[in-house]
């Protein structure tokens, strides 16, 4: 079995891999697609060959100006293949190896996107298991569970209450509201990058991110109450596919007293003066409270997401 990254000979057979099982893939027209624009690389590309035969297909994503990949987007072996686990696994680790000596910083995270109810179906459930698994043997051994929302603009802009002001503020003073609202957050991976690095070194890498983002700067708010305390902050961004609230948060001795409803209420109508046809979301299933809050401004659950990453240290 060779594992290996393509060059732009292989992109006939890349592109003639289909995928039967029900899981997120990615369509020859779309990878093509992106491909054009620098998302999919054939250096991001992985194949697993066997007598010249392609029998695994690993496709990495990333944004056209990224440096190094950010997700791992569709994972695909031959039904044929005796141990499909183990061949994923192999794929993974080599598409790792090559992006760690490139100055990769940790391997890119896999997401899949799978229909709610997922669990209940053996066929989903099936094409899971052999995929998780190889996952975890590449070290993918965090797994989070988040819900994919989405607002649409007949659902209308959500009634703010009016308690709070937003206002634009500096990149100092946004920083230190993302060091405060990480203290005691619910999100999975805020709580492991805190727990690693410190609530310091986690705002800085969740602000940067954010700054990276295709999303304007000028989007972005602190909130503050009437008496000019600041309750939390408002990350409106964007991916390139679409427009998505970013990031959200009440700072710790606020919480508790409905003010997320305002900050998300601001994030929604910022876009929709933007003229948005469609905002997206994701938070942890086990983020109860700020699943209710999207479920109050009409949010949408329509998908959910299942990602594999490195741990944080």
């Amino acid at each position: 079995m060779l594992f290996r990254s393509t060059t732009e000979a292989d992109l006939d057979r890349v592109t003639a891999f289909a995928v039967d099982e029900p899981v997120s893939w990615i369509p020859a027209d779309r990878y093509l697609a992106e491909l054009a624009e620098g998302m999919y690389r054939p250096e991001w590309t992985w194949i697993a060959e066997d007598s010249d035969k392609v029998v695994g297909r690993a496709l990495w994503w990333g944004q056209s100006d990224s440096e190094h990949p950010i997700a791992l987007d569709c994972l695909h072996v031959d039904p044929s293949v005796a141990d499909r686990a183990a061949v994923a696994a192999g794929l993974l680790a080599a598409g790792h190896a090559a992006f760690e000596e490139q100055g990769a910083p940790k391997p890119p995270l896999y997401n899949l996107t799978l229909p709610n109810g997922w669990q209940d179906d053996e066929a989903i459930a099936s094409a899971i298991a052999w995929r998780k698994e190889a996952a975890l043997s590449a070290g993918l051994t965090d797994e989070v569970e988040r819900l994919r929302l989405e607002w649409t603009p007949e659902i209308g802009v959500p009634e703010s209450k009016g308690r709070l002001r937003f206002a634009e503020a500096s990149d100092e003073e946004f920083l230190d509201v993302f060091r405060r609202i990480a203290v005691g957050s619910l999100d999975a991976e805020t709580r492991r990058n805190v727990a690693t690095m410190g609530a310091d070194a986690a705002a800085r890498e969740e602000m940067d991110f954010y700054l990276e983002r295709p999303g304007k700067r000028e989007w972005w708010r602190l909130a503050y109450t009437p008496d000019g305390a600041v309750a939390g902050l408002a990350i409106p961004s964007a991916t390139p596919y679409n427009v998505n609230v970013g990031y959200l948060g009440v700072v710790p001795e606020l919480r508790g007293q409905g003010y997320v409803d305002d900050v998300l209420a601001e994030i929604t109508r910022i876009h929709a003066e933007n003229g948005a046809d469609l905002i997206t979301a994701t938070t942890d299933t086990t983020n109860a409270p700020m699943a209710a809050a999207f479920a109050r401004a009409g949010y949408r659950n329509t998908q959910i997401r299942l990602i594999f990453s490195a741990p944080a240290d």
